[in-house]
């Protein structure tokens, strides 16, 4: 056991290629429709129930799912294999070699420090399902690892400078070695696919790549790359200070390492805007981050582009209704079932869930969640719910301000909230939950619980999402399914909330502006109520089901394939 904190380049690690000159490259399989892209590869660190930390993992098994539907596109997604999988249980097999089909494909991948040449050996799982094919990447540095993006308890017992919570030392490494595992894998396979979707920070070296790196750049010519920012953030750019190990680990040219920098560190998602096409989860996202004054909030990611006369394209993300369908809970039973889209539907089963939830409040709930309060049977009572991180970009703070004063003014009403994260918010929402005036009015269970979500998303009357910023969203989506109205602050994709039509929306910052729209929750009828649930549901089956965004993905895929790809070399 050591307890030296090693620095990122004793973890990390092929050689600069020459700097070249201005340059153009067209590819050679352009394409005109979106139907003509027959191979997709998605690059992510996520992937749907195998491993996820945030809304990525939703995203990409979503959207992949959605693609491979039609039975036109062959589509892969390529992930690390992480220390929590069981790939044999999983039902992956080894991937074999092409060449000694006898034997499993194990490669050697460039990871070299700055002044010694390092190679990691890496092998592969694969399977198939939803007629996606899924390649998991087996090597040390992932199977060591046993959460995503952060150390775990268990390993802070085990090695004192892995501080649980805190991000993995090699981060830029693994992002690495993801990133070249995969080409190196499509080499050997003899796959040149149409496009490479690239997702978040942590795979949007990949198009730089293969436009810059010998091998990789020949035999990719005729590929084409894009990379969706999923959240733009500080934090969530993967950049890195040290400049040499950048250049050294990733194999790029040292020019194009200093030409990319963002608060005077390397950024792969600024270097990633030079080599492909680029997209976040939202269009109002993408504007903000392009015209507004909260793109400060990410280094001023959005407004760098701007001067390079860089467009970021917005897709808002999708959502699939069957993943979240109240018709399906109890297994059917119709005592809990209901369906808000069903004008005629008096949402009984909505009612039983909630009476069923409340009661296991009651008793208490064990397992990984910590419960503070509880919940009463309180007849015709308001229920306000939240289910997400709990930390300030999300408006938690806000809402620990507002809650007391809503719930002093308003008797019948109620507040139910989920989720984890700062441990300072935790501490001051345990204790309100804890406070005898509010006694079976205030829960907050701090943790998370999949199952115990979906019921708390079932129980509510309004779901509360007052964020800062927020690329996407998808609670807004999910409460809408189960008939739960949510009440947001109108900023990046929470604008897809229309205010008195799908939800209630507000544009302020201050704590009377949140208190005005929960208030102004409570003073809906009934039958504006209804009217509002049955017309969110009407809003996603239109327009936000990932069928209809992938229609959106597949015209950027076909533009970005045709698009000529300019870098300037200083």
């Amino acid at each position: 056991m050591s307890d030296v904190i090693p620095s990122e380049r004793e973890f990390a690690p092929s050689r600069p290629s020459p700097i070249c000159d201005l340059w153009n490259i067209m590819s050679e399989t352009a394409k005109t429709q979106g139907n003509d892209l027959h191979d997709i590869w998605m690059v992510s660190r996520e992937y749907g129930e195998l491993a996820g930390a945030g809304g990525v993992k939703d995203v990409v098994f979503q959207l992949a799912k959605a693609l491979a539907r039609s039975g036109e596109r062959r589509v892969s997604v390529i992930l690390p294999r992480y220390g929590f999988m069981a790939p044999e249980v999983e039902g992956f097999q080894t991937v074999k070699d092409p060449i000694c089909p006898n034997q499993e494909l194990v490669l050697f991948i460039h990871m070299d420090l700055p002044k010694q040449p390092v190679r990691e050996g890496v092998r592969f799982y694969t399977k198939e399902e939803n007629g996606v094919k899924i390649y998991l990447v087996e090597g040390e540095r992932f199977r060591e690892k046993h959460s995503v993006y952060t150390y775990t308890d268990e390993e802070e017992k085990s090695v004192a400078w892995k501080r649980a919570s805190e991000g993995h030392a090699d981060y830029f490494a693994m992002n690495v070695l993801l990133q070249k595992a995969t080409l190196d894998l499509l080499i050997a396979l003899g796959v040149r696919p149409d496009i490479i979707h690239c997702h978040d920070g942590h795979t949007a070296l990949l198009p730089a790549m293969i436009r810059e790196i010998a091998g990789y750049k020949t035999y990719f010519r005729g590929t084409a790359a894009v990379v969706t920012v999923h959240n733009a953030g500080r934090g969530y750019h993967q950049e890195i200070a040290d400049l040499p190990f950048a250049a050294a680990v990733s194999g790029l040219p040292a020019q194009v390492i200093d030409d990319n920098r963002l608060e005077n560190k390397f950024d792969p998602l600024l270097v990633a805007s030079s080599y492909s096409a680029v997209n976040t989860v939202s269009e109002n996202y993408a504007r903000e981050l392009m015209d507004t004054d909260s793109d400060y909030m990410t280094g001023w990611f959005g407004h760098t582009l701007r001067a390079r006369n860089i467009v970021l394209h917005g897709i808002t993300n999708g959502i699939d209704p069957e993943l979240y369908n109240p018709e399906s809970f109890a297994g059917g039973d119709p005592a809990f079932t209901y369906d808000p889209a069903d004008k005629e539907d008096d949402l009984h089963g909505k009612a039983r869930c909630r009476r069923e939830l409340l009661l296991m409040l009651e008793q208490g709930l064990n397992g990984t969640l910590h419960q503070h309060g509880t919940l009463a049977q309180l007849e015709n009572a308001n229920i306000f719910t939240f289910v997400g991180r709990i930390n300030n970009d999300k408006g938690v703070d806000s809402l620990i301000t507002v809650l007391p004063t809503l719930l002093q003014r308003h008797p019948d009403c109620q507040v139910l909230m989920l989720g984890n994260g700062d441990v300072g918010l935790e501490e001051q929402l345990a204790f309100n939950a804890e406070q005898p005036e509010v006694a079976g009015r205030f829960c907050f269970l701090d943790g998370y619980d999949p199952d115990i979500g979906r019921l708390i998303f079932a129980t509510g009357d309004f779901f509360m999402i007052p964020s800062r910023f927020e690329p996407c969203g998808l609670t807004d989506f999910i409460a809408q399914l189960y008939g739960n109205i949510p009440i947001v602050r109108h900023v990046g994709g929470l604008v897809k909330v229309k205010d008195g039509e799908t939800g209630l929306a507000y544009s302020g910052i201050s704590m009377e502006s949140l208190l005005e729209a929960l208030e102004r929750a409570i003073a809906l009828s009934a039958e504006e109520r209804r009217k509002i649930q049955y017309q969110a549901v009407q809003e996603i089956y239109s327009h936000y089901t990932w069928d209809e965004v992938m229609k959106k993905y597949l015209s950027f895929y076909a533009e970005s394939s045709t698009r000529q790809i300019n870098c300037t070399k200083k």
